[in-house]
């Protein structure tokens, strides 16, 4: 079971699509860590050096628009995110970041109300996240419970992976 995860945050816009996320420039790389250090690199050539680790990414609406790259949540992964904030999300991005792992929620509102630097606590079970600094909460959508396995799992993959070896 996903436990509460706590960490600081970055605020990002609406509309933030595929190729701010993670330019097609950088495609051809296959190294994970140099994949995230290009991460949100479409925004703010900056963010990815500074973005902290373990933090979430808190956006507006229709999160990861554009194209159906998964190369968007494995960047957002590799920066070191573990979760995405947001008004909403492109379906295809939504389902793309929980097939690799990525846990996108959402949470309508709350990029109005925190700053960047800000620390979170987000406890997916009970589908709130709490504003460390202000004491504030805000209500999140919970996830279905076939995308609860397949995060806690680590992903599509290593669930199957899992599944066949039993």
């Amino acid at each position: 079971m996903l436990k509460e995860l706590t960490g600081k945050c970055i605020i990002v816009g609406d509309n933030i699509d595929t190729d701010q996320i993670y330019p097609g420039r950088f495609l051809a790389l296959t190294d994970p860590k140099e994949i995230g250090s290009h991460c949100l690199s479409g925004i703010d050539e900056n963010i990815a050096s500074t973005f902290p680790k373990g933090g979430f990414v808190v956006a507006g609406r229709n999160f990861g628009c554009g194209s159906s790259r998964e190369h968007a949540p494995i960047a957002l992964l590799n920066m070191g995110a573990v979760a995405i904030l947001a008004d909403s999300f492109a379906r295809i991005f939504f389902r793309n970041s929980i097939n690799l792992g990525l846990l996108p929620v959402i949470c309508k509102g709350i990029n109005q109300k925190v700053k960047s630097g800000q620390t979170l606590t987000l406890d997916i079970n009970k589908g709130i996240v709490k504003v460390e600094e202000t004491g504030e909460i805000f209500e999140c959508e919970k996830l279905g419970e076939q995308a609860m396995k397949i995060l806690e799992a680590g992903g599509i993959k290593p669930m199957m992976r899992a599944k066949f070896a039993e």
